[in-house]
């Protein structure tokens, strides 16, 4: 068995001129800071300025982002995409409906969020995959460890979606449980609209520092938002990094070619 969990020895990554079936790599790719990451992907971002729903415009330039970091390094990408740019468990919850049903609404958006983003990743030449924590056969896979690991190796994009498959659970709680269990080797956790953590909301406090790295037992002691303390909790105790940084910003290069940039946990 490999360093990433699977029998299978691990083939080069999808780069220009790969096969459209397998995603196997024409080389001339370099090595990246970590070679494999977990991308989450802010749901309210995919909405843009019209504030709900799904921007063309935004997903292609997201999608096109992924292609090039593809194209350029040898790394592994996964996705764990938001919904909150169509629905939302605790505002369900807030208007009185049952916050478990409402939780199962919210999953059912990130699936929408996710064939959305493969669709126009694969109509740039990336090959992907959608695997779902509730099972929906006639539009995606279902969510099998081993088979994502094995998509990674050949080099396809694999988006994981519908969260855990259960409710009072956040997407962030799925990405570092997918992460961990993947064996990625960080969390890039794209924002909508910040560049990083702050001491405080940069918003209302213009005195607010950026912290360039935090441990993960400060984020938690002082409230700071990063994820909820559940998924902080799971990468600590899997002491896997998690990057902080503008999703809108063309970041996934720079930081997989080291720069620092954003807010490190670790």
């Amino acid at each position: 068995m490999n360093e990433h969990g699977s029998d299978a020895p691990r083939t080069p990554q999808a780069a220009g001129g790969a096969d459209p079936s397998t995603g196997t790599a024409g080389g001339g790719q370099i090595p990246a800071r970590w070679s494999r990451v977990l991308v989450k992907l802010s749901g309210e971002a995919f909405a843009g300025d019209q504030g709900f729903g799904i921007d063309g415009d935004v997903v292609t330039a997201l999608a096109a982002e992924i292609v090039a970091v593809k194209q350029r390094f040898e790394v592994d990408i996964a996705v764990v995409v938001g919904g909150g740019n169509i629905w939302r468990g605790m505002t369900g919850e807030g208007a009185g409906m049952d916050r478990a049903q409402a939780d199962y609404m919210g999953m059912l958006a990130t699936i929408i969020n996710a064939l959305g983003l493969q669709e126009t990743l694969e109509r740039l030449g990336q090959p992907t995959r959608v695997q779902t924590a509730i099972q929906m056969s006639q539009v995606a896979e279902p969510y099998i460890r081993r088979k994502a690991i094995r998509h990674l190796e050949k080099g396809r994009v694999v988006i994981f979606a519908a969260g855990t498959g259960n409710p009072f659970f956040t997407t962030d709680t799925t990405a570092a449980l997918r992460a961990v269990e993947i064996d990625a080797d960080a969390i890039l956790m794209g924002k909508n609209g910040t560049d990083g953590v702050y001491t405080d909301d940069p918003r209302t406090n213009p005195d607010a520092e950026l912290l360039t790295e935090v441990s993960y037992i400060d984020v938690l002691n002082r409230g700071l938002k990063v994820m909820d303390s559940t998924a902080i909790t799971l990468c600590m105790d899997n002491r896997l990094p998690i990057c902080v940084f503008d999703l809108m910003g063309e970041n996934l290069a720079p930081l997989l070619a080291g720069e620092s940039i954003g807010t490190l946990v670790s």
